[in-house]
């Protein structure tokens, strides 16, 4: 409970502004790792110089941090908002499980940023996601997807 509570107490400016930070953690994340763009075929084609003005971009990034929202106010009791989540990352976008942790680093520096996340903080959230994303491991592998 407390590396939840950790990352809670900063989450306030992400949620202030869903499309801004969405924006900045998508665009780090396709600069910082260039494959993973291509597992966003609507975001396939877009120039590095034209993300940080890219609507679509921040409405994805946007959706992206509102779950992750949902994730962490949850506090561990999470299953009914991860299980449909792990589904369509397998079934339908095939996004490889250690995509997740690469987008998990973005965050972290993103809210260490602009929300004041420090390195405790940092840590918080990689412990926090480590569970999360293990049991997005877990229902991959139900699912027959080696991701």
């Amino acid at each position: 409970m407390a590396d939840y509570d950790m990352v809670l107490k900063h989450w306030g400016p992400v949620e202030a502004d869903y499309n801004t930070h969405g924006n900045l953690v998508l665009t780090r994340l396709f600069h910082e790792y260039p494959e993973t763009q291509k597992l966003f075929p609507k975001f396939a084609g877009i120039a590095k110089g034209d993300m940080a003005g890219n609507a679509a971009l921040s409405a994805h990034g946007a959706t992206v941090l509102k779950k992750l929202g949902e994730l962490l106010k949850a506090r561990g009791n999470h299953g009914a908002i991860l299980k449909p989540l792990a589904n369509s990352h397998a079934t339908k976008h095939k996004i490889p499980i250690n995509n997740f942790r690469l987008i998990t680093e973005v965050i972290g520096k993103v809210m260490a940023e602009k929300a004041g996340l420090d390195a405790a903080g940092q840590q918080a959230l990689r412990s926090v996601m480590a569970g999360i994303i293990a049991e997005i491991e877990a229902d991959y592998k139900e699912l027959g997807f080696a991701g």
